[in-house]
């Protein structure tokens, strides 16, 4: 079951604008993986999406988002794909996979090449992040490894080995800031990490079964955690109260995305469904229904407008997001 579960991993933090109340509607559906699709992530610059092939496929796919083109796919690990992210500047792809590979890969996008392999972990990679100046690069592990390690980006080399959760790491994010760093665990946990010494901060309690995702606002002042136990909960980063809990979702939370500017925020769950969130005032506002299958991921384009999910049906599922005319320009 562990091992099902990692495919569900990928925080897709990108970003996006605050939602009007039209329903945002299906603009097209991304055929081309043989398995699951395990995660998907935007480029920097909005026209690249990337997405992980989970159980056989082993792929990971680009495709150009305004025509819905797979303009490459990229081969090399030996297990699922569990976890994708782009470097700050678009040139580079990080891609975590599972327990038959263990590694971590590095892929210039333009070129499709693998140039570099991270390995150190002992168990799967659950999931990559990157620093906001790219310049580091957090992955975590699963099963006995329950390890997050930071890697200097430029040399491949292991820099820093995060101990203190005592269960599978799920989820990796670094606060807009790059100072600290969050890890969601299936030790029903969020622990907080100070970058620079590698200390555990803070362990932040409240969810009754695994964080599943973890992603910053983009003002850095809060935290969402999406979990098994079926809710979504928002963190005070300064305090690290919890200060607020959404419910509403009938299973378990797989991926949790936050807009650019903090108001509205997406998670997908395995209950088939992706809900849209008013933060302010915790309102379900919309509730997306076309899915087929487990929401493995989900993810906001950086102008807002479209909103990727990757779902268990093989596919990827862009939809048209009507944003409001706070939308960022």
């Amino acid at each position: 079951m562990k091992q099902m579960v990692v495919w569900l991993v990928c925080v897709g933090l990108a970003a996006g604008s605050p939602l009007s109340a039209q329903e945002p509607k299906l603009r097209d559906t991304l055929k081309g993986h043989n398995d699951i699709v395990s995660c998907v992530a935007f480029s920097p610059d909005g026209k690249t999406l990337a997405s992980g092939g989970g159980g056989y496929d082993k792929t990971i796919k680009l495709w150009d988002v305004a025509s819905g083109k797979n303009t490459a796919t990229l081969r090399g690990h030996s297990d699922f794909i569990s976890s994708l992210a782009f470097s700050p500047d678009g040139k580079t792809l990080a891609s975590g996979s599972g327990l038959n590979d263990k590694t971590i890969k590095l892929w210039d996008v333009a070129s499709g090449k693998n140039t570099a392999t991270l390995k150190g972990h002992t168990s799967y990679v659950s999931s990559v992040a990157y620093s906001p100046n790219g310049k580091t690069l957090a992955s975590g592990s699963g099963l006995n490894d329950k390890t997050i390690k930071l890697w200097d980006v430029a040399t491949g080399r292991n820099i820093a080995t995060l101990k203190g959760h005592t269960s599978s790491v799920f989820s990796v994010a670094f606060r807009p800031d790059g100072k600290t760093l969050a890890s969601g665990s299936s030790d029903n946990t969020i622990k907080l990490w100070n970058v620079a010494t590698g200390k555990n901060t803070a362990t932040l309690k409240g969810h009754s079964s695994t964080i599943e995702s973890v992603a910053f606002s983009p003002d850095g002042k809060t935290l969402v955690s999406g979990s098994w136990d079926k809710s979504i909960k928002l963190w005070d980063i300064v305090t690290g109260n919890m200060t607020a809990t959404f419910n509403g979702h009938t299973e378990p939370v797989s991926s949790v995305a936050f807009s650019p500017n903090g108001k509205t925020l997406a998670s997908g769950s395995m209950d088939w469904t992706i809900k849209l969130w008013d933060v302010a005032t915790g309102k379900n506002t919309t509730t997306l229904n076309g899915h087929t299958d487990v929401v493995s991921s989900v993810a906001f384009s950086p102008n807002g407008k479209t909103l990727a999910s990757g779902i268990w049906d093989k596919t990827i599922k862009l939809w048209d997001v009507k944003v409001s005319r706070e939308a960022a320009k």
